[in-house]
Formats: C-alpha cells, sequence, structure tokens
C-alpha cells in the first residue's frame, strides 16, 4: 500500500491536525490526537476508530502488525517524512505515528442502584495529574470519573500520555454542574465522601463498603464550598505539620486503595 509521501508542513491535512494542539481547535473539529506506539495500541484493544493515520515509513516497517490492526481501524492513512510527524505532535521526540480520533460523546450517568465505586474531581487544573488519576482509577476499578467543567480538557496529550493507555478503558463525564450530580447519587443513597485538609476524621476511619463516591479538589483551590455541601462526611489525609498538600493523584491513590483493602476483606 504506497501512496504519495506527505512532506510538506504545509499541506492542508497537516496543518488541520497542528490544529487539535488546543482546546479550542479539539472541540471545534470534534477530534483529538493519539499519539505514540503505546497510545495507538490502547485505542486499538478499546477497538476505538481513527478518522486519520500518520506514521513514517521507518515506523511501519518497525511495527508491521500494529500498522495493520491501525489500519483495518482507520478512514484514512498517510505516510509523512519524521519532521512532518514532528510538526504535527505535541511531544518532544515522537516515536514516528499520531492519530486522531473523534471526541467521544458523553458515557450515559451510571445508574444509582449499580454504582458501586465513583470519583469526582474539581477545578482539576494539571493535565498530568489528571491522567495519572485516570490511570489509577483504573487500577482500583473506579466505574465512572466525573470532572467539573472548569478543569483541564480530558482530551489534553498530556492527559492522554500520563494516563499510559488507561484514558481509553476509564467512563469519564464532564460535568457543568458537578454538585448537581454528585446530589442524584446522594439522594439515592449513595454516600459522597470529600477531602478537604482540616477535616477532623482520617479517611481510613471511613466505612467504605457500601457504594461511595469519592470528592476531590486541586490542591490549591481545593473543593468549592457549594460542591463540599454536597459530601456526607469530610476526611483528611494527615500530613506532617509545614505540608499543606498532597499532589491530588497521590491523594486519590490514598484513599482508593483503602477502599480496595476494605473491600477485599469480605
Amino acid at each position: 500500500m504506497s501512496r504519495p509521501l506527505i512532506a510538506s508542513r504545509q499541506n492542508p491535512l497537516v496543518k488541520q491536525l497542528c490544529k487539535l494542539h488546543t482546546a479550542k481547535q479539539r472541540h471545534q473539529q470534534q477530534l483529538f490526537l493519539v499519539e505514540g506506539t503505546h497510545l495507538v495500541e490502547a485505542a486499538c484493544q478499546a477497538e476505538r476508530q481513527f478518522v486519520i493515520l500518520c506514521s513514517t515509513s521507518a515506523w511501519q516497517e518497525r511495527h508491521p502488525q500494529l500498522w495493520e490492526q491501525a489500519l483495518a481501524r482507520t478512514e484514512r492513512w498517510e505516510t509523512v517524512t519524521p519532521a512532518v510527524l514532528a510538526a504535527i505532535a505535541t511531544t518532544v521526540q515522537p516515536d514516528g505515528i499520531v492519530g486522531a480520533i473523534a471526541r467521544p460523546a458523553s458515557p450515559r450517568t451510571p445508574d444509582p442502584t449499580t454504582l458501586s465505586l465513583g470519583l469526582a474531581v474539581e477545578r482539576l487544573q494539571d493535565p498530568g495529574n489528571l491522567g495519572t488519576l485516570i490511570r489509577t482509577a483504573v487500577a482500583t476499578g473506579v466505574e465512572q470519573l466525573w470532572l467539573s467543567g472548569d478543569s483541564v480538557d480530558p482530551d489534553h496529550p498530556k492527559v492522554l500520555r500520563a494516563s499510559a493507555g488507561a484514558w481509553f478503558r476509564q467512563p469519564l463525564t464532564v460535568s457543568a454542574e458537578l454538585g448537581a450530580t454528585l446530589q442524584v447519587y446522594r439522594d439515592r443513597g449513595i454516600q459522597v465522601v470529600a477531602t478537604v485538609p482540616r477535616a477532623d476524621e482520617d479517611f481510613w476511619a471511613v466505612d467504605w463498603q457500601p457504594p461511595s463516591i469519592l470528592l476531590l479538589g486541586n490542591e490549591g483551590a481545593g473543593l468549592s464550598a457549594a460542591v463540599l455541601a454536597c459530601a456526607d462526611r469530610q476526611v483528611k489525609i494527615p500530613l506532617q505539620p509545614g505540608v499543606e498538600s498532597l499532589n491530588v493523584a497521590i491523594a486519590a491513590a490514598l484513599l482508593l486503595y483503602e477502599v480496595s483493602r476494605q473491600r477485599r476483606r469480605t
């Protein structure tokens, strides 16, 4: 399957893909970038369809099996020069392949009668933290992740890279009214537990056996008063004097693994 090599950064397709570096263009085009061998493989495993694939001939030779798998799932493919691929990618040293996938429609809100473990995060701004949090959520069996509307764009390239492929496995919804979303579940008997620095109760003192939603804010601003009001309980992670907070992804990991530890005892 040979076709003309794209060697110019002025090619219309190249210009279109370069625009996906910004959240505005990702929303306008309803596409986002999937960069690198590992993420392309994860997308294939998740049976996602590519709108476009661009790779170098050297990458195709190194990964013939994955290339065939990806071709079977793409609408259009092009071979490009390393310089063109570097322009399309957001990474400093791309490994030879970049794809574009349609932005996912918001998944259906889980039925409150079946949800066992959810995670809600407000005002999370760092894409690396969100990607790490997604990876941790998948590892600990989180069934639904909610993100407030004023958080980082969930299909930011750094989010996908930090998730190490887990992005394609974690149901995620951006909620314009996170407090209202949480209230729906609280009204159905699901406990909503918020982490705050000065809570009286340590996080391991909670009984995590019942269906639960863990609520976290960003490291600087924490949770807004409106969202915090939706919590049944407030807990803290004990810290040594002089330490104000933990990275939100680390905090989530501590709490989620405590949930797993308690639930494995039964």
